[in-house]
């Protein structure tokens, strides 16, 4: 079990992989870092049980495991474990997640 997978987020929280930009063009030109821009796109690693209402009741989320979602420019909290070094992973509540992509 991969290190993502073993943070499961709570409420309506949902743990994101943030999809990294091309370093490399369609003719085969490198990139340097710094022309390349971040992606507002992710994929879904995880999502929580979703949120409670007063009566107790727990309304889902609209999100699964594997969905390619559109993020906002701002927001989400980074996760920063030893072990996620190679990858961008950021907690986002359902409600911040723009759109579905298909």
């Amino acid at each position: 079990m991969s290190a993502a997978k073993r943070i499961i987020p709570l409420l309506d929280r949902v743990l994101i992989e943030r999809v990294k930009a091309e370093t490399k063009t369609a003719t085969g030109i490198l990139l340097p870092e710094k022309a390349v821009e971040k992606l507002n796109e992710g994929v879904v690693v995880s999502v929580g049980p979703g949120t409670v209402t007063e009566d107790g009741k727990t309304i889902p989320t609209g999100l699964a495991e594997g969905d390619r979602v559109l993020l906002p420019s701002y927001g989400g909290n980074p996760i920063k474990l030893e072990t996620l070094k190679d990858k961008e992973y950021l907690l986002y509540r359902a409600e911040e997640i723009l759109a579905k992509l298909k």
